[in-house]
């Protein structure tokens, strides 16, 4: 469950979070341990349905609603993708379709994210993001 109010809050703690790291080994190291923390995705998830094409990783993204708000698992089989989707999930798991839509994710450039990732994770984690608010759209109308 997340801890911020909405999406947004969400953003600028983690820009918060990220800015007592001096270097971007810590940064990676710290969305390494981050990735750690997601919770267990069961084997049965693992589907083609749910694979997220366009990652240099495995990615599955498994989603359902609860109440007004979409709850998303994911699980990668590398660290630093892991990591990405828990700072995805940390942005925009649990929280209304319409909330989702309207957040704009700055968190990539005010972290520098897209610069520092290689061009193949860049692409991955945009193409995770675009299946959050392809589900987002989905479950909207």
């Amino acid at each position: 469950m997340t801890t911020e109010a909405t999406a947004e809050q969400a953003q600028q703690a983690l820009l918060e979070e990220f800015e007592m790291f001096d270097n971007w080994m810590d940064r990676y190291q710290y969305i390494i341990d981050m990735g750690k923390q997601l919770p267990p995705f069961p084997e049965e998830w693992k589907t083609p349905e749910r694979k997220i094409q366009g990652c240099q990783s495995n990615v599955w993204i498994h989603h359902r609603r609860e109440g007004e708000a979409l709850h998303f698992d994911a699980v990668s089989d590398a660290a630093i993708v892991s990591g990405l989707i828990a700072v995805l999930m940390r942005i925009f798991n649990d929280r209304p379709p319409a909330e989702i839509r309207s957040t704009s994710p700055h968190f990539l450039q005010d972290l520098g994210l897209d610069k520092h990732l290689s061009p193949t994770r860049s692409n991955g984690l945009h193409a995770m993001l675009a299946k959050i608010y392809e589900v987002a759209e989905s479950e909207a109308a």
